[in-house]
Order: C-alpha cells, then structure tokens, then sequence
C-alpha cells in the first residue's frame, strides 16, 4: 500500500502558505506517495482544490490529513492539532524548536519522528533544503516594499521640471539573505543603500549589490559560530554598537532590521535615541519583531508611529506573498522526502548529517541535544 502523505490547511492567526503546492504535488505521485490535501488547504494561497485534484492529491478532510504517515506544515503543530497526528507518523515542517521546545516535547508522546526545517544544517548538501533562507528572501523583499508605500518620499532620484529629488536613504541592518535581498530591492527602487553587520565578511556582498558598508570602532571578534550565524555580542560591545549606530540611523528615512539569532531574544540594535534621531515620517521595519524586534519600541504585529517614525513590527512578512512563498516552501519540503522516503515511506537515516542535525524527535524522545536542554 503507498504511504500517504498529509497537507492540512493552516490555521494559524495570518499564515496563508500551504506546505506542498499542486506541481509538487505531481512529483511526490508520480513517485507511489498518496498525498492527502484538506480541503481548501491551497485556497489563502491561490490554489483551489481543483488544481490538486488534477495532479493526482486525494482531498480529504482535516483528519485524514493528520492522520497520514508523514505530515507536512508551515507553522509548528498546535496543542489541537498534535492529538490528531499519526501514532507512530513522520512530520517535517517548522517546528519553532529553539523557541517553543514544549511542542517537540508534546510530539514526542506521539511517537513521531519529527525534522525540524528551522534546523536544517547550512552545509552545500542541504541548500536545496534550507526553508529559512527562501523565505527570508521573501521577508527581505517584501520589507523594502512595504517601507516604500510606507515612507511620504520617492525612493530614486528624480530630475523633474520642478527640480532635483534626492534619493531616500535606506539602512539595511543585518546582511544575511533577507538583508541582501532587501539592499537588492532597495537598490531597484533606487534608493541610496547602506548596510551594517557584525560579519566584517559579508562587506564584499553587501558592496557587489552597489551598497555601502557601514563599519563600526567595536572590537574585533569572531562574529560567526559553525552554523553561519551571528553570534550573539558580548553585552558591552553589544551596547557600543547600538550607540554607534545611532547617526546612522538617524539619517536614514528607511531602516530594516534582520538580525535573528535562533532561540534568543532579537538583539537589540535600535534605540529609543536612535529612533528621535530620524526625521519624522521615517519607516523602520523590524524584521525581527516575532522575537521581540530589533528596535526598542517595536510592538510585535502592530504597525505604531513613535516620536514621528512609523515602526513596523509585521511578524510573518512571507504571508503576504503566499504564491511564490509557498512555491519555494514546497520545494524545500520536497527536497526532504525525496532524500528520506522510498517506495515503502519514511526512512530516517542516523548516518546522514542533515537527518541527524534536523531530527528532534524519535522512539518517543526528543534527541536532539539543544532542544533537550531547553526542556531540563
């Protein structure tokens, strides 16, 4: 009998993904998988049923979807929705491990061996399925965007018979993939880009964009952990930088923060100073508002003016570009089970170091060392 493959609809307060989209679909079938699609699962995404049923996707109720052998999401299971997972079943999906390790305990007590994709490891291998950093190109973009509508100004600069407008000055903080693709964007729109990141090594990206880099007198340190992320800074240079960064910041009319470290608090890097500093009708968009936001008077899913800046503190930016979103998002998804089923279904793999670095949980226990000692 094929294994079954399960594609509920998210329900989540925003999120408008869905996990597999119509043309991934087709491949997992073409492959001897029964992929099991709620209905109205691709509908806030802009793919109807029909279009699923056309590939070969059984749709079926919210049930039979959870109930399949393997079960793929966007967002981490809820407290509802871990009860009506497969005993014994495969997820692979986000998870928020590092952030909300309660749910891998709870998946645990199912039984289900679980990969997390917040937890794929960033090696050559896995790039094919790395979720974070096709969605934060999304996020990236999508910010740069948003501030555009946002901010009272045009973003180039334009000759006109009324005289010269000056470009906007965008500040991008954070240059790992949403940061580039926000300085990408910005640079489209053709507004005058600066960048800043505590990774003296991504200066050269950031210059082959046409942006500038901002350097700043901190003390040198290694500022990558084997992971390639952003190690958090030591507190005091972590306060010198945010008081460097302030006439930066103040000349800006845009700032977008990405600066995300998993399972921490978003490092502060905007100030109330900084933010006094800015001329009113400026935009920050804080990227990293989920964790508490880069800026000091982000309000997480609020848009707020504060001392005459507009602060967005927009928590899943890719929601609003469900279509492309979800395209890639599946692809991620697909790269997954092409590498850990067969004709049989689910085969976990404890000599592959993407199955091993993403797997939380197996035979009933969280294995995966950082989430277990969260749970101690």
């Amino acid at each position: 009998m094929p294994y079954t493959i399960g594609v509920p609809k998210e329900t989540a307060a925003g999120e408008r993904l869905v996990a597999l989209v119509p043309e991934v679909v087709a491949r997992l079938v073409k492959a001897g998988a029964t992929v099991v699609v709620e209905r109205g699962a691709g509908a806030s995404a802009y793919y109807p049923d029909a279009d699923y049923e056309k590939v070969g996707a059984t749709l079926g109720s919210r049930e039979d979807a959870f109930g399949a052998d393997i079960l793929v999401k966007v967002q981490p299971p809820s407290n509802d929705e871990i009860p009506l997972m497969k005993q014994g079943g495969a997820y692979i999906g986000f998870m928020a491990p590092l952030d909300k390790p309660e749910i891998s305990k709870a998946m645990a007590g199912r039984g289900t061996t679980a990969l997390s994709m917040e937890l794929v490891p960033r090696i050559s291998r896995a790039q094919k399925m790395d979720a974070l950093s096709a969605l934060s190109s999304i996020g990236g973009y999508r910010a740069v965007l948003m501030a555009s509508t946002i901010l009272p100004k045009f973003f180039p600069l334009l000759t006109t018979a009324a005289g010269t407008v000056r470009p906007s000055n965008v500040l991008i903080l954070g240059a790992g993939v949403a940061g580039l693709q926000a300085i990408a964007t910005a640079r489209r729109l053709g507004a005058k880009v600066s960048a800043y990141d505590i990774r003296d090594a991504v200066a050269e990206e950031v210059q082959s964009l046409g942006a500038s880099f901002v350097e700043l007198e901190i003390e040198g340190q290694d500022s990558s952990d084997s992971g390639g992320y952003a190690k958090a800074l030591a507190e005091e240079k972590a306060k010198q930088q945010v008081k460097l960064l302030v006439p930066y910041i103040g000349k800006s009319d845009v700032v977008v923060t990405t600066a995300l470290i998993p399972g921490r608090k978003a490092p502060l890097l905007i100030s109330e100073e900084a933010v006094q500093a800015m001329a009113e009708g400026s935009v920050i968009v804080d990227m990293a508002a989920a964790n508490g936001g880069n800026c000091a008077l982000t309000e997480p899913g609020q848009t707020v003016v504060k001392h005459g800046v507009t602060i967005v503190g927009a928590t899943n930016l890719t929601a609003d570009m469900p279509v492309h979103a979800s395209q890639l998002y599946a692809r991620t998804l697909l790269a997954m089970l092409q590498d850990f089923t067969d004709e049989n279904g689910f085969t976990p793999n404890e000599e592959d170091e993407v199955f091993t670095g993403s797997c939380v949980t197996q035979g009933g226990q969280v294995v995966h060392e950082r989430v277990k000692g969260l749970l101690n």
